[in-house]
């Protein structure tokens, strides 16, 4: 009758809970006194009432004495059978009091109820991070024991979770099951896809608690909150060197090994960075997708437009903290300091000059073997170094991209500039090393050198 009337006269006196019958407290106290009298002979796991014990004795005999009547699928308890037959009913009797989300089992909406409450209850013992389920502990606890018991079938990498194992199996079989109802782009996990969705809703549901910057995913915000803390958990076993993400670690760990994985297709030429190869392949399509909105230049990437702005601006980040001479580029700042420190590590193996970069001892090493690898397409006049060939170039296009910020007259090449604005300014920054003589350019330096040389050009 008590089914009926709904009435409840056995509370737990350790947290008030009520039942109908006075077996079923007696079970529940032995959720408080850890008391489990029933134990498995095969295994010896112990059970808190005879039923659980019953159920699990199942596992070891195989047997299912529950069928579906839909699809003839066999259970090894009525609870199992009825669960899973709302998928065929698509009865789903449970619903949250806060999102009204429906669900097919009471575990699976006790699960929800804790995104809502944000309770944790599954403590890691050994650093203390909390999670919603006990399943993701589990697969937490392996990044401190390292075990990995999922193994691809195909290449036999290891994984902590299943999911992540059959997530890595999609890379082997191609598939992509996820699609975007927006631009019908395809992922192979639902996770990948809903992140990519927030690129067309424009939700951005993490903020960052220090400057309230938002963000698509929780991945971006951890690592974007690096930032304040200054916390670099990637460290290279090689060097020591320690970064924000891995993938930078990834990236800098191919300096010590040499591994260039990102190939061009066209040429051969190999990189350590994909966009690094992304870049290069415009070498080859002639893409120049960043244009400059005060002269109107294409440039290959946002790197390239952004110094190319300075020439306008005439910004010089890059200051020397022994002279206090200021570069436009970081690169120029690296080769000036070395004229402090007279340091030149790149050393030709065939005549001894040294120099100060790597690219100018390539160059250098063309005086021996002959070699002019830059051609012009219009004329076919080769050249030792790009530049040469770009400011040839301009003599088909009468290009004249260098722009004399006082009188205005453009020029073709850098070094024109230069020494047109030395007839301003009256500066000669190139002086001769034997008779100290100044010039305005490094081309008339060169040719007053060869007054010392006798060299003919």
């Amino acid at each position: 009758m008590r089914t009926h009337t709904g009435e409840k006269p056995y509370s737990c006196k350790t947290c008030g809970k009520s039942f109908t019958l006075n077996c079923s407290l007696k079970v529940h106290m032995r959720i408080h006194t850890g008391e489990k009298p029933y134990s498995c002979q095969t295994c010896g796991k112990d059970f808190r009432s005879n039923c659980e014990w019953r159920r699990h004795m199942r596992i070891h005999t195989g047997e299912k004495p529950y069928s579906c009547q839909t699809c003839g699928k066999d259970f090894g308890s009525n609870f199992e059978c009825k669960q899973h037959m709302r998928i065929h009913t698509g009865e789903r009797p449970f619903s949250c009091n806060t999102c009204q989300k429906t669900f097919s089992s009471s575990y699976h909406l006790k699960k929800h109820e804790r995104i809502h409450t944000g309770e944790k209850p599954f403590t890691c013992n050994t650093c203390g991070k909390n999670f919603r389920f006990r399943c993701q502990l589990t697969v937490h606890m392996r990044t401190h024991t390292g075990e990995k018991p999922y193994f691809c079938q195909t290449c036999g990498k290891g994984f902590g979770s299943n999911f992540e194992c059959k997530q890595h199996m999609r890379i082997h079989t191609g598939e992509r099951p996820f699609s975007c109802n927006t631009c019908q782009k395809t992922f192979s996990s639902s996770n990948h896809l809903k992140k990519h969705e927030r690129i067309h809703t424009g939700e951005k549901p993490f903020a960052c608690k220090t400057c309230g910057k938002t963000f698509i995913s929780c991945g971006e915000l951890k690592k974007h909150t690096r930032i304040h803390t200054g916390e670099k958990p990637h460290t290279c076993k090689i060097c020591g060197e320690a970064f924000r993400q891995r993938y930078q670690l990834t990236n800098h760990t191919r300096i010590h090994t040499g591994e260039k994985p990102h190939t061009c297709e066209v040429c051969g030429e190999a990189f350590r960075q994909r966009y690094q190869l992304s870049y290069h392949m415009r070498i080859h399509t002639g893409e120049k997708p960043y244009s400059c909105q005060i002269c109107g230049k294409s440039l290959i990437n946002s790197c390239s437009l952004k110094r190319h702005t300075r020439i306008h601006t005439g910004e010089k980040p890059f200051a020397c903290k022994t002279c206090g001479k200021a570069f436009t580029l970081k690169r120029t700042l690296t080769v000036h300091m070395m004229t402090h420190t007279g340091e030149k590590p790149f050393t030709c193996e065939i005549c001894g000059e040294a120099f100060m970069l790597r690219a100018q001892l390539t160059c250098h090493m063309r005086t021996h073997t002959g070699e002019k690898p830059y051609s012009c397409k219009t004329c076919g006049k080769a050249y030792m170094q790009r530049k040469s060939l770009l400011c040839h170039m301009r003599t088909h296009t009468d290009e004249k991209p260098f722009n004399c910020g006082i009188c205005g007259e453009d020029f073709k090449g850098r070094d024109q500039l230069t020494y047109h604005m030395s007839i301003h300014t009256g500066e000669k920054p190139f002086a001769c090393e034997i008779c100290g003589k100044a010039y305005g350019g490094r081309t008339q330096l060169t040719s007053h050198m060869r007054t010392h040389t006798g060299e003919k050009p």
